[in-house]
This record gives structure tokens, sequence and C-alpha cells, in this order.
């Protein structure tokens, strides 16, 4: 007993480590800078520490906001804390989005309470947008604008936008979602590679991308739209209109929409959405398709995934995209829509690739992969002969 007295510092008797106390004191103060954040509530954050994130995110909609201290290593005064923080956007996130943080903090040595001196994406997880400067937010009718270096008018016309998206595809796919959707607009194109964690060349030319989880349900947070405004302003009208209304429909699709989904179709549907009301010739959305094929180069097959990399040769990526979409315009055309969402379902609902195409083909559409592309062919000639 005695000797198990002078460990209890250490271990405890039954051989269990015993708490770290710094770990629960720094869990402490993250609680009451969470609780800050929630109620808007300055002067208490101030006292967690320092850090511009509170004046950067003061406009952002959170339902919840919390830390989960993972580690601590400290050293004297000083420790650095592992944190998972959880958050969700009122009235757009079933469930948490969730991002790892690097925080470090210092103690007073008269009172001995820690306190933060900085909180930064961990290395493995990329920024929040309140990471990169101050976020405003503007409220659609459907939808919820996020943006750091933008103007509240320039905001509102991508509200406007995503708007008139969110209808046009509850039009088209009759599936269950959100019915809304959450745009993240950076101030430029490295803003938003730092939002996705990657190089800033891997999305030269890409005007939107959307992130979340194939086959989310219930608990899935809400799909993000990030805009890369270098390449979106760039566009007329027409084509913003499109590229919204196509990543809102990756948001519709995601819960139908898993491994088993090849590209040609998840891309190729969400164009056929952009472009079903849009008014605009074959020819005019698949220009690379439309002149392969007139000058007698068929494509022999449907694009593969790997022809869709953002770092592919920019006229196979065009190609792949039309391919794609050429390839639903047709099963509309000659199925019918239904057919189209039925196939689409179907090929989801498989847990696995192979096979799954095969097996929705042969079930919704009375076909084979062989038959189909012969078909595709055909109807590529049809269309631009």
């Amino acid at each position: 007993m005695a000797l198990c007295l002078l460990l209890v510092s250490l271990v405890a008797c039954g051989g269990r480590t015993a708490a770290d106390p710094v770990r629960a004191e720094v869990q402490r103060v993250l609680d009451r800078r969470a609780a800050a954040v929630l109620d808007h509530d300055r002067a208490a954050y101030a006292r967690t520490g320092g850090g511009a994130g509170f004046d950067n995110l003061s406009e952002v909609p959170l339902a919840a906001w919390s830390y989960r201290v993972t580690g601590v290593d400290r050293t004297g005064d000083t420790a650095t804390a592992d944190v998972e923080l959880r958050y969700r956007l009122d009235g757009h996130d079933r469930g948490p989005v969730t991002a790892g943080r690097t925080v470090r903090l210092s103690r007073d040595g008269a009172d001995g309470r820690w306190s933060v001196d900085s909180d930064r994406p961990a290395r493995q997880s990329g920024p929040q947008p309140w990471d990169q400067g101050a976020v405003r937010v503007v409220r659609g009718t459907h939808s919820l604008v996020l943006g750091v270096g933008q103007s509240t008018g320039a905001l509102r016309g991508y509200a406007d936008l995503a708007d008139r998206a969110v209808p046009a595809v509850s039009d088209a796919w009759e599936g269950q979602w959100a019915r809304s959707v959450v745009v993240l607009v950076p101030k430029s194109l490295e803003g938003m590679a730092g939002l996705l964690g990657s190089p800033a060349s891997s999305y030269r030319g890409i005007a939107a991308v959307t992130t979340g989880e194939t086959g989310g349900r219930e608990q899935a947070p809400a799909d993000r739209i990030i805009v890369n405004p270098d390449a979106y302003g760039l566009l007329g009208t027409l084509g913003k209109q499109v590229v919204l209304t196509h990543e809102t429909t990756h948001v519709a699709t995601r819960a139908d929409t898993t491994a088993a989904t090849p590209l040609w179709l998840s891309e190729g549907y969400a164009d056929w959405v952009g472009y079903r009301d849009s008014g605009r010739a074959p020819g005019q959305v698949a220009p690379e398709t439309a002149g392969a094929v007139s000058g007698g180069r068929v494509p022999a097959n449907l694009p593969t995934d790997e022809d869709f990399g953002f770092t592919a040769d920019a006229d196979r990526l065009a190609r792949a995209y039309e391919g794609g979409w050429l390839a639903c315009r047709m099963i509309a055309d000659q199925w019918g829509e239904d057919r189209l969402d039925g196939f689409y379902r179907a090929v989801g609902a498989h847990e696995e690739r192979a096979g799954a195409v095969e097996d929705a083909m042969d079930e919704v559409l009375g076909t084979t992969p062989r038959e189909f592309t012969a078909r595709w062919r055909e109807y590529l000639r049809a269309e631009f002969d």
C-alpha cells in the first residue's frame, strides 16, 4: 500500500495510467471557448486566449461547435494539443463536420491557468473558411453562401444562382435530399485549393467542385460546393448557372452515388441536369466530341474514371465530360428520364464497381454494356456526322 501511494501520481494501483491533469485542464479551456463561440460572447472568448478566430466566424450560423482533445505535448508552461473540432451549420448540416486542429497554449505563472495562443489546422487537415479571413454570409431561399474576400453583392449573385439550381435539380431528380446547398467562395484559386488541401495547379481552370461523403445518409454532413472565383468569373451567365446546377446535382444524388458509380455516369448525369433546360444544341455543349466525330474519330468506348482526372489533358477532360453527358442524354431520350434516374440508383445500390453497371443495364434498360456502347456510338454519329 505504501508503494502504491508513492506512485499514485504516475500509475493507479490497478495498473491503469492516471488521468493527465493538463489534458483535462486544456479540455476545460476549450469547452469554455466553444461555449463562447456559440453564445457570440467576445469577452468570454477572450478570457480563453487570443486568436482572430472569433471575429472571422462571428457571422457564421452555427448549430453546434465543440472541441475534443486527443493528445497533449507539454513542455514546462507551454503545451501543444491535438484537437478534433466538430461543428454544424444551422439549418444545413444533419451531421457534424470534423476537422483536425493544432492548438498551442501557455500557462500563466500567477494563477496557473492555461490559455490559447494559437489555433490552426492540423497538418493533415485543410483549413476552414474562417482560417482564411473574415467570413461574410448571405442566405438565399435554398442556399447559404459563405465568402472570404468577397463583397455582399457578389455573394448574393451566387445565392441567386444556387436558388435557381435547387428547383431545377429537384425537377429532374425525385430522390430524397436536403433541397438546399452550402456554397463556399474563397478569395482566389489558392484559397479554393487550400480548403481542399491540394495544390492550386490541381484546380486551375476548374470552376467549382463539390465535397462530401459518397453514399452519405441521415447523419452525413451537408456537402460543400467550393467555387474557384478565378475560373468561375470567366464564365458567362449560362455557364455560371450550369456549373452551380451541376454541382447541386452532386449534392442531391450523393446518397445514391457510391464506389460502384463510374464517373461517366455521375458527371454525365450532373451535366445532363445542368444543361437540361438550357436550350443548347449538342454541338454547343460537346464541341470536342462533335469535332472528333465529324472528322471520323468516333470514340470506341465510354470515358474511364482516369479520363476525368483534373491533371489530364484539357481536351481529354472535355471529351470525358461530353461523353458522359451524351450517354445520359441518350438514356433520357431513348428510355425516358425516369429510367435514367432508375439506372443511376440501380448502379449506386451495388456495394462495389464490379458488375454494377452490367446488372443495372440489364435490370433497368434491358441491354448490355456492349450493346449500350454500340448504341451510344451510333447516337454520336447521328448527332454530329
